[in-house]
C-alpha cells in the first residue's frame, strides 16, 4: 500500500526554425563503454538562438544550451534543499554498490552521489552530452534514450533515480517496468516531478481560469498531448505506475515550493530565490518549442506570454507556489515479475 505525505484555436505558427546542425563536444563521453554514440545524438537543432537535442530516437521539448544547463544546476540547489539538504530520501542504506541516474542532464546529482558513495559505481544517462569531463573516478556518463530498450544487465542497480522527465516519456508504464527489471531485488527507485500548475497562494488575489498560470499549464498539457509525451505526471499516476510495475513500500511526498522570496521563513525565502532564478532562466526555453513550434504561436506571442509569466511569478502579492511530487519504492526481495507481464 502506498503512503502519502504533504510536505480555442491558436494562430498560425511562423517562427524561423533554423535547421542548421551543430556538432556537440563528445569529449566528456570518451569513457562510456556500453553505448555507441550515434551521429544523430550528437547534433543540435537551433530555434530562435536556443539549441535543442536533434535525435532520431526522441523529441525533447527543453533546450540543452548553456542557459538551460545553468538553470538545472540552480534547480539542483533548491531540490536538494527541498529534501532537507539530502540527495534522496529513499532508504537505500549506507552502502549501495550501483546507482543509475536517468536523464542526468548536467550530471550534478550523479556527481554528488559519486562523491557521497565513493565505493559505488554511478552511471548517468541522457540523450544530450551536456555533462562535464572532470568527474569522480567512480562515475561515468552514457548517451542513452530511456524510452528505448536499456543496454544494462537486468537486476544490476541498487538505486535508480529519476527527476524532471515530464514531457519526455511516451510510455510511463514501460519506463517503470524497466526500472523494476534493472533493479536488484531489494533495490529502490526515487522519482521527482513538478506539478506545472503554478498557483496564487494569497487568498486576497483573484485566481481564475484565465490567470496566466492556468493558461501556461493548459498550453503545456495540450502540447504534450499533441506529441504523445504527457506533462500530466502527478501523485496518482506515479503511484499507479509504481504499483503496477510490482514495487512495494511505495511512498509519496508532496512539497509546496515558493517561486519567489516572499515567505517570511528564512529557509523558504532562500528556496524561493533559487526557484525564482531557475524559472527566470528557464521560461523562454521552456515555451519556444512546445508553445511555438508544436502549438503554432508566433515568436512575439510566445515572448509576451513568457513576460506575463515572469511578472506574475515575481509579483510578491501573488505568493506564487507549486507542488513537487516525489514517489519512491522498493523492488521486493523475493518479488516475481512485474504485474501484467
Amino acid at each position: 500500500m502506498a503512503t502519502s505525505h504533504d510536505a480555442n484555436e491558436q494562430p498560425d505558427f511562423a517562427p524561423d526554425l533554423d535547421e542548421e546542425v551543430n556538432d556537440a563536444d563528445a569529449n566528456s563521453l570518451a569513457d562510456s563503454s556500453t553505448t555507441s554514440i550515434t551521429s544523430s545524438l550528437l547534433h543540435y537543432r537551433t530555434l530562435h538562438g536556443r539549441t535543442y537535442q536533434a535525435s532520431q530516437t526522441t523529441e525533447y521539448w527543453a533546450p540543452n544550451d548553456d542557459t538551460h544547463v545553468g538553470a538545472f544546476d540552480v534547480a539542483h540547489q533548491w531540490l536538494t534543499m527541498m529534501l532537507g539538504d539530502k540527495l534522496y530520501q529513499a532508504p537505500i542504506g549506507d552502502d549501495p554498490k550501483a546507482i543509475l541516474d536517468l536523464g542526468t542532464g548536467t550530471g550534478i546529482w550523479a556527481i554528488d552521489m559519486a562523491d557521497q558513495f565513493p565505493s559505488a559505481k554511478v552511471i548517468g544517462t541522457d540523450i544530450s552530452p551536456t555533462q562535464p569531463s572532470w568527474v569522480p573516478p567512480n562515475l561515468s556518463f552514457q548517451i542513452e534514450d530511456a524510452k528505448l530498450d536499456w543496454t544494462f544487465e537486468p537486476e544490476s542497480f541498487d538505486f535508480i533515480h529519476i527527476r524532471y522527465l515530464h514531457g519526455a516519456i511516451s510510455d510511463w508504464p514501460r519506463l517503470y517496468g524497466q526500472i523494476y527489471q534493472f533493479l536488484k531485488p531489494g533495490g529502490w527507485f526515487q522519482h521527482i516531478e513538478p506539478n506545472i500548475e503554478l498557483r496564487v497562494d494569497n487568498p486576497d488575489v483573484p485566481f481564475g481560469e484565465d490567470h496566466v498560470f492556468n493558461q501556461w499549464a493548459k498550453l503545456f498539457y495540450d502540447a504534450g498531448d499533441v506529441i504523445g509525451h504527457t506533462f500530466r505526471v502527478n501523485e496518482e499516476s506515479m503511484v499507479k505506475y509504481a504499483r503496477d510495475a510490482g514495487f512495494a513500500e511505495i511512498t509519496h511526498k508532496k512539497f509546496k515550493m515558493p517561486h519567489s522570496p516572499w515567505p517570511k521563513d528564512k529557509r523558504l525565502k532562500e528556496m524561493g530565490r533559487y526557484t525564482g532564478l531557475y524559472m527566470n532562466l528557464s521560461l523562454d526555453g521552456f515555451a519556444l518549442y512546445p508553445i511555438g513550434q508544436i502549438l503554432g504561436w508566433t515568436l512575439e506571442e510566445v515572448q509576451t506570454l513568457v513576460e506575463n509569466m515572469r511578472a506574475a511569478i515575481r509579483d510578491p502579492k501573488n505568493r506564487t507556489v507549486s507542488d513537487m511530487h516525489m514517489v519512491y519504492g522498493q523492488k521486493p526481495e523475493k518479488g516475481g515479475a512485474p504485474a501484467g507481464s
